[in-house]
């Protein structure tokens, strides 16, 4: 039975240049126990939750061309995050443009500087079926 997501990947096209968007913008901390692997990345953990956010620099197969400009109509990682308002200010003072959701929720939708979606949402506890 699946328990949870280890890890999510995205593909960059400049380590430190993502790493100034997510360790600096979205405040995530970077894993120094990545292995050496033959191309450069970075791991980085998603809270106390064990799960990862995985960066690596490879090239990437999917043009940033004809992607829809609301990241929610595209493939995309949801982040859960403690205060969704603390962050779109954080993302304003940034100037990375971001939507909020179409659904009417408290969640919004941005894009890495690769054009990777991201969904953030505060804490919710899903209705059970």
């Amino acid at each position: 039975m699946i328990k949870s997501i280890a890890h999510a990947s995205f593909l960059v096209a400049n380590v430190k240049k993502s790493l100034d968007f997510y360790c600096g913008v979205l405040q995530i901390s970077q894993n120094m126990t990545r292995p050496n692997f033959p191309f450069d990345g970075a791991w980085l953990d998603l809270g106390d939750s064990g799960q990862q956010l995985h960066l690596m620099q490879l090239p990437n197969p999917d043009s940033k061309e004809g992607r829809p400009e609301h990241g929610g109509k595209d493939k995309h990682v949801a982040l859960v995050v403690d205060n969704i308002e603390a962050l779109a200010i954080r993302l304003e003072e940034a100037n990375v443009t971001f939507s909020r959701s179409k659904s009417g929720r408290a969640a919004f939708f941005c894009r890495d500087p690769d054009g990777n979606a991201l969904e953030f949402s505060e804490d919710f506890t899903p209705a059970k079926s």
